[in-house]
């Protein structure tokens, strides 16, 4: 708890180019639970390394996914928006807890498995460790809760391992958090394979929405989305090109699977594709128009990284000096 409200953590890589997927799956949902919860969002800066990146494009795409937080609607006078690779207490309690969690639990992780198999040149211990950081990002605030899809699961649990290791031996020193469990955010899945989520990394550019699409180029990716040969309009199992384009638009609408049969009954996929794009512009013209206007303001984001930073430090310190008490650290003489 801080200031009586609960903890939430959470953080997107700052790596390829956000979907609508992240959009309507996560940001989104960040925006709406603001007053909810003590929110740190972070610009997970230190996990994109694990693949080797290109140091000016790290440094441009950091900045453009910390930017987009704020044009998505987060206020950071509420919410503590703030890079990864700015609070040292991130990688200092990652060593720490890399000597309590054990080689073990890192060979279960099946993403490390995922990961190496795609990136086989360059499999290096940060890859390993990864999981370790993540539950460092999430500890070092004393998070209560962080959203997570099925994918990051089992990265939680092994969270909430290390971290009632460390109370088992220490006391009560970090909190356990819990997964977050509120308003689903939809799942998009890919406008070519609906078999697949919509993804950052598809190498079909034509299956993901980004969020700096122009108004042109969204509706011609949805023009172009696989659909079926049954013709009708309806929210089934048996037509997931048609279901995940009713997802996109009753996400971006309001409207529900049933309003969208009942709207597009008797019309062809045409039509119903160009209303979703339509519908999906709609939603992103203003985000594009405020990270535009934030763009220009160079001093207004140079300002509030600088205070979400202090911010993230303060924070992040206490629970850093406890911990590095607990383990035998001498005190640092200030």
């Amino acid at each position: 708890m801080l200031d009586g409200k609960k903890v939430l953590f959470s953080g997107m890589q700052a790596t390829g180019n956000l979907t609508l997927g992240n959009y309507l799956g996560a940001l989104k949902n960040w925006v709406s639970i603001a007053e909810e919860y003590e929110t740190f969002y972070s610009v997970v800066d230190m996990h994109s390394i694990t693949v080797r990146q290109d140091p000016a494009e790290l440094r441009r795409r950091a900045r453009t996914l910390l930017t987009l937080y704020i044009a998505a609607g987060l206020d950071p006078e509420k919410n503590c928006i703030y890079y990864q690779s700015h609070v040292s207490g991130h990688a200092e309690l990652a060593w720490i807890l890399n000597c309590f969690t054990y080689m073990g639990e890192l060979n279960r992780m099946t993403q490390f498995k995922d990961k190496a198999a795609k990136h086989a040149d360059n499999i290096n211990a940060g890859l390993f460790t990864y999981p370790v950081l993540m539950a460092a990002d999430i500890l070092l605030y004393q998070s209560d809760v962080v959203p997570v899809g099925i994918d990051q699961m089992q990265h939680l649990e092994l969270t909430r391992d290390i971290a009632q290791r460390f109370n088992g031996i220490y006391g009560d020193v970090f909190t356990i958090p819990e997964a977050y469990i509120g308003k689903v955010g939809a799942k998009i899945m890919s406008l070519q394979d609906p078999a697949k989520k919509m993804s950052k990394s598809d190498e079909n550019p034509n299956g993901s929405i980004y969020l700096m699409d122009d108004p042109d180029t969204i509706v011609r990716k949805f023009k172009r989305a696989v659909t079926d040969s049954e013709g009708c309009v309806r929210y089934s199992q048996e037509q997931p090109g048609i279901r995940n384009l009713i997802d996109i638009y009753c996400a971006c609408t309001g409207k529900t699977p049933a309003e969208t049969e009942r709207e597009f009954d008797g019309r062809g996929y045409g039509d119903f594709k160009m209303a979703v794009g339509e519908a999906v512009v709609s939603v992103l013209k203003p985000l594009q128009d405020r990270f535009a206007d934030l763009s220009k303001n160079k001093d207004y984001l140079d300002g509030m990284i600088r205070a979400n930073t202090e911010k993230a430090q303060y924070y992040s310190n206490k629970t850093l000096r406890k911990v590095q008490k607990k383990v035998g650290f001498p005190e640092r003489i200030r």
